[in-house]
Formats: C-alpha cells, sequence, structure tokens
C-alpha cells in the first residue's frame, strides 16, 4: 500500500491529531499549524494534505484534557476563568468578550487569556490598566474578517494573578461581527461577562 493512502486513512488522521494535541498541551504550542507539522514529522507522516484539519486537532486537545488532566484541568481552567472574569471587570467599560481556549475549555497551564476590547481608541485601554497600575505591552494580532479581508488590531498583554492576558481592541461596531476563527472558519464564539459568570458556577463547561 502506498504512503498516500496510508496516510488518507481516518486513523492515521486520528493518530496525527492525537499527537498534536499532546504536543500543544506539553509544549505550550498555539499555532496549531505548527504542532500539526512537528506531529507529522515525529510520525514520519509528511504529505501535507493528509493533515487533520484545525478542528480535528481542537476536538483532540479537548479528548487529551479530559483524559490526562480530570480534575486537575478542571480547576486550572476554573482559576483561569475567574481570571478571566477579574481582568474583564477591569476592563468593564470597554464591552470585554472572553475568546479562545480559555472560553471553549481547551486550555492548558500555558495559555493566555484572550479578550476582545472595543474602542474607537486604543490608547484608552493602555490609560485604564495605568490607572490600575498594571504593567503591559503592546502588540499587533493580524486577524481575518469577512469577505477574506484582513485587519490589524493594536493589544496589550499584561499580567493579573500571574496569569497572561492578552485584549485585542476591536472599534465598537466591531461587537456586531467577530472576526474569523482560524480553527473552524466561522465567527469566534464570544462571551460577555454574565456569560463567564455561569461557566464558572458550572453551568456550561
Amino acid at each position: 500500500m502506498g504512503r498516500k493512502s496510508e496516510f488518507g486513512n481516518d486513523r492515521a488522521r486520528q493518530v496525527l491529531a492525537q499527537e498534536a494535541a499532546r504536543i500543544i498541551v506539553e509544549q505550550g504550542i498555539e499555532d496549531f499549524r505548527v504542532a500539526k507539522i512537528k506531529a507529522a514529522e515525529r510520525l514520519g507522516m509528511s504529505e501535507r494534505g493528509s493533515l487533520p484539519g484545525n478542528g480535528e486537532i481542537e476536538a483532540a486537545v479537548s479528548e487529551h484534557l479530559k483524559l490526562f488532566g480530570r480534575e486537575s484541568h478542571l480547576d486550572l481552567l476554573k482559576a483561569l476563568r475567574l481570571t478571566a472574569f477579574a481582568a474583564m471587570d477591569i476592563l468593564a467599560q470597554f464591552s470585554p468578550r472572553l475568546v479562545g481556549p480559555v472560553l471553549h475549555g481547551t486550555a492548558s497551564i500555558s495559555s493566555a487569556i484572550n479578550l476582545h476590547v472595543f474602542s474607537d481608541t486604543p490608547e484608552l485601554i493602555a490609560l485604564r490598566l495605568d490607572e490600575r497600575k498594571l504593567g503591559y505591552k503592546p502588540f499587533e494580532r493580524r486577524l481575518k474578517s469577512r469577505r477574506n479581508r484582513v485587519d490589524t488590531y493594536a493589544g496589550f498583554r499584561f499580567l493579573h494573578d500571574d496569569s497572561p492576558v492578552e485584549a485585542t481592541v476591536f472599534p465598537v461596531d466591531g461587537l456586531r461581527q467577530a472576526p474569523i476563527s482560524p480553527v473552524n472558519g466561522k465567527p469566534m464564539k464570544r462571551a460577555d461577562q454574565s456569560a463567564v459568570a455561569r461557566l464558572i458556577n458550572g453551568n456550561r463547561d
């Protein structure tokens, strides 16, 4: 049997997804593409066309954490969501939304808390962090919007309760349309403070 048919089967994709998930969790790699390539190299599966999709990797990460993290993962997730809620409280005037692994339940010990905040003047977020005496570093993030357009957004990275928080700043009207997720190609899921509170209280996973 040739390499193409061997690597194209569902079992091979599943094994590769599981290995990529292990790399993501254990090495703290956030880029799914990098994790997939590392996993493919480790398993001797070098054909790009056979690599699992990002959605398969995310599902494998979730399963890995459930199998090997158990209670410790649930404790970590709750702690990160509590920190996220507190950070959102600090930035409440900017309508913060939680996105990413901490929201989806796939966060690991190395995961940052990702927030979307909304202001037509990004410097106001910096001023708010200054008011709370929170040191920060600015960054820029490129995200895909509708019609395959990629836009660049300002952001601020800071520590809160020893956890890294990354707040990406969107214009106020950005509340109406979330950017496209690199995982599934759909608009990113966002959660406001009340939704995060429900997660913390165990109303949803």
